[in-house]
């Protein structure tokens, strides 16, 4: 076991004992995730590409890694910071957290005061950070301190598709695509969880996902029955060919979207998103319904919202987290246009909000 150091941008180290992949010398934006099960889902959430992990559940690792259940095709996330890492035997089929990111080539960092960074991020803001060596501590300082910002990088093409894929297979023990299905969806992945499509694959809808760099003109063609824009990394207002799309579409079919998707929607509508202070990631965040006046709790990933006071008249503030008060979830009726910030299908999280799979096809109906 071989000692090393994660350094954030302020200045401020914590220190621990690597294990997984040797340690790269890569800089991302240091983030904390409150969940408490789920480690798998997280490290494979595209959403977390560009980004540092901190896990503020005290043991990690307890029942391996099954790879199946992974929400995209690898890790995402440039590193895992932990408190304490469960080195006990898994269920046979399964690998420890240790060797999958030996596998996966990511390195991580356990014996991390990680409530300790956690209270820094909280009062600081979610910043750059690196991990290191001490004998690398020279170079390491060095690509902190010319590191970008997370508001400057469009990360969006290094977890899209490369080909627009109709009905895509998600692997075993995965819904399969439906064989008669009453409804079509153009899909547009921005760093889809596999466990969405798995929601429409089970409301019998299809679907076609289509790459990033899709076009209105493209997605028309396909005559869907509603454009969805799904979740992903980075700072929405960087995608401008995204925000076009959306706005060349609305009117035209429904339009719906989750996370980024819906970041992106906020914009295409005429608002603005900012950036968070340190964000909204973990499975307990508490939204409201401002329809029906009921609270849930929903699993979230995000460092950008919707600015509420740059919303357009026409549109109405459908959710709202209930800790902050800030926008959880939007619509206009008359686009026919409906996003949330969460992630119903959780993967890890709650499934109290499973029912808005059943809403979006409801109202994408024409």
């Amino acid at each position: 076991m071989k000692k090393a150091i994660l350094k954030l941008k302020d200045g401020k180290e914590f220190s621990g004992i690597a294990f997984g992949a040797p340690i790269k010398l890569e800089c991302s934006e240091v983030v904390f995730n409150t969940g408490t099960p789920g480690y798998e889902e997280i490290l494979t959430d595209p959403s977390y590409k560009g980004q540092i992990v901190t896990l503020t559940s005290p043991m990690i690792g307890n029942y391996g890694i099954a790879v199946k259940d992974g929400e995209s095709s690898g890790v995402k996330s440039t590193a895992l910071i932990i408190k304490k890492l469960y080195r006990g035997s898994v269920m046979k089929g399964r690998l420890s957290l240790d060797e999958y990111l030996k596998k996966e080539g990511i390195p991580a960092l356990e014996a991390v005061d990680t409530r300790a960074l956690t209270i820094h991020l909280r009062e600081h803001g979610s910043q750059n950070g690196i991990l290191f060596y001490e004998e690398d501590r020279a170079e390491a300082e060095k690509k902190l301190e010319s590191y970008p910002d997370i508001t400057k990088m469009d990360l969006i093409e290094q977890v899209t598709v490369t080909e627009n894929i109709y009905n895509p297979e998600l692997g075993e023990g995965r819904t399969s695509p439906p064989s008669s299905p009453d409804m079509h969806f153009a899909l547009i992945d921005y760093g889809l969880k596999r466990s969405i499509i798995e929601n429409f694959y089970k409301r019998n809808i299809a679907v076609t996902l289509m790459k990033a760099s899709t076009t209105a003109e493209d997605v028309l063609k396909l005559s869907p029955d509603c454009l969805f824009l799904s979740n992903g990394p980075g700072d929405p207002s960087l995608l401008k060919n995204a925000v076009a799309l959306a706005r060349e579409c609305m009117g035209k079919i429904p339009v719906e979207g989750i996370c980024l998707g819906h970041q992106i929607i906020t914009l295409a509508l005429g608002g603005k998103t900012v950036k968070m202070k340190f964000g909204h990631h973990g499975s307990n965040q508490p939204v409201k319904d401002m329809d029906t006046g009921k609270t849930f709790v929903t699993a979230q990933n995000h460092g950008f919202m919707s600015d509420e006071k740059s919303l357009p008249g026409s549109v109405r503030v459908w959710m709202r987290n209930a800790n902050d008060n800030t926008v959880e979830g939007l619509y206009d009726e008359k686009k026919k246009v409906y996003s949330v910030q969460f992630h119903p299908e959780a993967a890890p999280g709650p499934e109290d909000a499973l029912w808005i799979f059943d809403y979006f096809k409801e109202k994408a109906k024409r």
